[in-house]
């Protein structure tokens, strides 16, 4: 148990509370990470007038002091690093001419298969949009560049919303990884189940899978959506706003992407060439497989020394470091994309040069607010947020509530925290014995604590995977949050309910 008791719950929830409230990510999230430290340094004042101040210089300086330990964690260093890359990377493709091809590409196809019905035109595009997010399943951060990246000029010119586009991006992502665990997803979620005992940890994941109902609907209602062209909410309000007005963003929106990132033109005089977007991304993507296996190699040979390559090679993608994996593979895609566009004689080396520092500039605010996601998820672990959230949690379960309350926890860790793998590695460790000890399906255990880290995922304004989705899509963050969110809590409402029918049902 938690020693803060419940005072571990503010950090989160008023941030979360701000963040909705005032649209300022930024602050909301520093107050919430300095309110943590604040909570950790307090010392009884002892009848000590000034305590007060001491105990107020000590928390922020231990603010302070926890946004430079953000950057101990090399992984977390990966990932704020591919998050200021990515800006140079979206910013070549564009000024090649690449995604202009595209567009034109796309629009042909529209011309040749729809003839000239703007309607379904809408549909074909977020179908396609929809399936590049599913099969891009190797990494979730992958899915939404690339799907923000390729669509969104042509969700642009449809005139549909930012908020669709950050929507399907964010809702075909997460869920197509978890569903097709052949990626850093399914390896983290073998290690955890491993370290519960399980001895085919795959075999199980795969018999969870089958129960994992949100992530299941929530790519369905992406569909049911597209398909009958009926929005609900605030994406409703959007889809008027951008084919009344032609205005993809609200007035008072924020775009997670620097303008000079998203109205990039292509160079004069440069033939329009969809492959100078195309090969670029398809190396990204492929890179990422090949990098996992590449850093989880000594493991495969440890472990699986006596199986053929492929065993080897399926085994290392699940030890592999997701973080190196992505920023390598960007690094990649991006150096290679230079010498291709060198070799084309679209730009010199000065060029290239100030477009990525133009693209990394651009992408400052994502940086930055990465930094403070992970800052504020390090104070909620050094509060014990997720923990006393579980452990209080145990005393209401029984044997036939066990999945629909572990679905509930772990929406409520997720949300609150803004991780869904920080929710796995609490709630499966918890979810698992006590399902064992209770006489509970155990597969249906773990599948609610993973679908409910996803839900959860979906409706925090401080995940990363949604941050992205702002981001890709080049939508303000918190109108991303409230249009996604009544169609996550239809998912994850009929879900609820499936868990406390079968949990009754036997």
């Amino acid at each position: 148990m938690s020693e803060y008791g419940w005072l571990s719950l503010l950090p989160p929830i008023i941030a979360i509370f701000f963040a909705i409230r005032t649209k300022q990510v930024f602050v909301s999230l520093l107050f919430g990470i300095w309110l943590g430290w604040m909570i950790i340094a307090w010392q009884p004042l002892k009848g000590n007038p000034l305590g007060i101040f001491s105990n107020f210089f000590q928390g922020s300086l231990d603010t302070i002091q926890a946004l430079v330990d953000v950057f101990k964690d090399s992984g977390n260093t990966r990932t704020i690093m591919f998050s200021a890359l990515v800006g140079a990377w979206i910013i070549f493709i564009q000024r090649s001419g690449g995604v202009e091809g595209f567009i034109v590409r796309i629009s042909r196809f529209l011309e040749r298969y729809e003839k000239k019905k703007a309607g379904n035109n809408r549909v074909v595009v977020q179908l396609l949009a929809w399936l590049t997010g599913v099969l891009i399943f190797v990494e979730s951060n992958v899915s939404v560049l690339t799907v923000g990246a390729l669509y969104r000029p042509i969700f642009d010119k449809l005139k549909i919303p930012r908020e669709k586009l950050a929507y399907i991006a964010d809702s075909s992502s997460a869920p197509s990884s978890i569903l097709i665990p052949f990626n850093a997803w399914g390896a983290f979620i073998m290690s955890l189940l491993l370290a519960q005992g399980f001895e085919n940890p795959f075999s199980t994941m795969f018999w969870a899978t089958m129960y994992n109902f949100y992530p299941m609907l929530a790519l369905i209602i992406v569909l049911i959506v597209i398909f009958t062209k009926k929005d609900f909410g605030p994406m409703a309000k959007a889809e008027r706003r951008a084919q009344e007005e032609g205005k993809l963003l609200a007035d008072d929106a924020q775009p997670m992407i620097a303008d000079e990132l998203t109205g990039v033109e292509p160079k004069e005089n440069v033939k329009l060439r969809s492959r100078n977007m195309i090969i670029p991304t398809l190396i990204l993507v492929l890179m990422m497989p090949v990098m996992l296996a590449y850093t989880g190699w000594d493991a495969a040979l440890e472990s699986r020394g006596d199986s053929g390559f492929f065993g080897k090679f399926f085994y290392a993608i699940g030890q592999g470091s997701g973080s190196t994996a992505v920023l390598t593979a960007l690094i990649i895609s991006l150096l290679t994309s230079m010498i291709y566009y060198k070799i084309q004689g679209i730009f010199d080396l000065k060029e290239m040069v100030d477009l990525t520092l133009k693209g990394i500039s651009g992408m400052m605010p994502l940086a930055l607010l990465m930094l403070m996601a992970f800052a504020i998820g390090a104070v909620c672990k050094q509060l014990g947020t997720g923990i006393y959230v579980a452990e209080v949690s145990k005393a209401w379960l029984s044997p036939s509530l066990v999945p629909f309350i572990v679905f509930l926890v772990s929406c409520f860790i997720a949300f609150s925290t803004g991780t869904s793998w920080g929710t796995f590695a609490i709630m499966i460790a918890i979810a698992v014995p006590m399902a064992q000890t209770m006489d509970a399906n155990v597969h249906l255990a773990i599948a609610a604590a993973l679908g409910g880290g996803v839900f959860g995922d979906h409706c925090s304004p401080i995940s990363d995977t949604s941050i992205l989705s702002s981001m890709a899509a080049a939508s303000d963050h918190i109108d991303h949050v409230r249009t996604q969110l009544p169609y996550a809590l239809v998912a994850g409402g009929i879900t609820a309910l499936m868990y406390l029918v079968i949990g009754f049902a036997g």
